[in-house]
């Protein structure tokens, strides 16, 4: 609901944009950095230290709401992310593996996105009361304490690997002079290493912002598209609820298709961005909302689906120690793209519709099936 926030605070799409693009600019500044320090310290304090962040930024934003205020919000924000972004892929797969279990990857982070989604949902289906009854501040409060109850949970995640790099470090002596840990610089050089000369692990780095950014960026806009197609503030959340019942059904589905080949993870890009196009376009034409929102709740469901397993495949190509910060690289990566996205978005829904904007937004999906329908599967790849 931050979206109306911005909107009833006085500020207009390009300011909402650019509030955006500022989040976007400090994951892309912090995000391979953060990676490496997880790799060098502690991915498990990443992830814990991240929410109290944005705690700090939407209590800020609920006691002095304005556009500065709001700027240093998406600031702590985005820390927050690029802390959390590569930390919590690399902490869950190595935990996987560690339990001989890396192959269930897939499974368990379309569980635990469906799980988030569900606590989206739920806030959403409560938002258009609590607003209704408490306004913005008490909305404000309640997020606050989700992300504080968020840094309890990480701070409660496994860490096998600090133990047993421990236990390889005493067994191995070492001169008092020489540092045992890789250390964040070591760390770095070897996930650029990585990602720069493992082919298989390139393309699949390239392929979570392909898959990834367009539609992470227009989930910020969709309250603006469903009350533009007509709904009252009161009434947006539950249309909002019903696309991300979509979104949490492609996060249950990836487990059974963590095994989908290059031929069909196009079709269902495709599919996608004909569904985002469709569903955008149909209140503008007159037809009704429930339609198009449907079809958007489809179009997320695909998106979602096809996100998790593009980190599947990127986990699943990383063979080296510093598996946070290739995973991290791509976190980058999106952001740029995302950055891009909002630009462009404000740019376009200064001129057109929302709904028109977001047509628009589904031709790299359709562009980007088109590419993989056409690549050659080198040796040992999935067609």
């Amino acid at each position: 609901m931050y979206a109306l926030l911005f909107s009833d605070a006085g500020l207009s799409v390009a300011q909402i944009s650019s509030l955006f693009v500022l989040w976007s600019l400090t994951g892309i500044v912090l995000e391979v950095p953060s990676g490496a320090l997880a790799d060098a310290v502690s991915r498990r304090l990443l992830l814990w230290t991240g929410p109290l962040l944005t705690a700090a930024g939407f209590a800020l934003w609920t006691v002095a709401p304005s556009y500065w205020t709001f700027a240093i919000g998406f600031v702590l924000w985005g820390a927050k992310g690029a802390f959390g972004s590569g930390a919590l892929e690399a902490l869950v797969y190595e935990e996987l593996a560690h339990l001989g279990a890396a192959d269930r990857y897939a499974h368990v982070m379309g569980r635990a996105r469906a799980a988030a989604l569900v606590g989206v949902m739920t806030a959403t289906a409560l938002a258009g009361p609590v607003l209704g009854a408490g306004g913005y501040g008490v909305m404000g409060a309640a997020s606050v304490g989700a992300c504080v109850l968020t840094a309890v949970v990480a701070g409660r995640f496994p860490e096998h690997r600090d133990r047993e790099t421990k236990a390889a470090t005493d067994a191995v002596p070492t001169p008092a002079s020489e540092d045992s840990s890789p250390g964040w610089a070591a760390s770095l050089r070897a996930g650029l290493s990585e990602a720069r000369s493992n082919r298989t692990v390139r393309e699949a780095l390239l392929l979570v912002p392909a898959v990834t950014a367009v539609w992470g960026a227009l989930d910020e806009y969709t309250p603006l598209l469903v009350r533009e197609a007509g709904a009252t503030d009161t009434v947006v959340p539950w249309w909002l609820l019903l696309i991300w019942v979509g979104a949490t059904a492609g996060s249950l589905l990836a487990g059974s298709l963590r095994g989908l080949g290059t031929a069909g993870f196009a079709a269902l890009l495709a599919c996608a961005g004909a569904a985002l196009a469709a569903g955008a376009a149909l209140p503008a034409a007159g037809l009704p909302l429930p339609a198009g929102v449907a079809l958007v709740a489809l179009a997320f469901c695909a998106f979602q689906l096809t996100t998790v397993l593009a980190d599947t495949r990127l986990q699943n190509s990383i063979t080296g120690p510093s598996r946070a910060t290739v995973t991290s690289l791509a976190g980058a990566a999106t952001e740029l793209t995302t950055v891009t996205v909002y630009g462009t978005y404000g740019l376009l829904a200064s001129t057109t519709t929302h709904g028109t904007t977001f047509a628009v937004f589904a031709a790299p999906y359709l562009l980007t099936a088109l590419m993989l329908a056409c690549k050659r599967p080198g040796p040992g790849e999935d067609t």
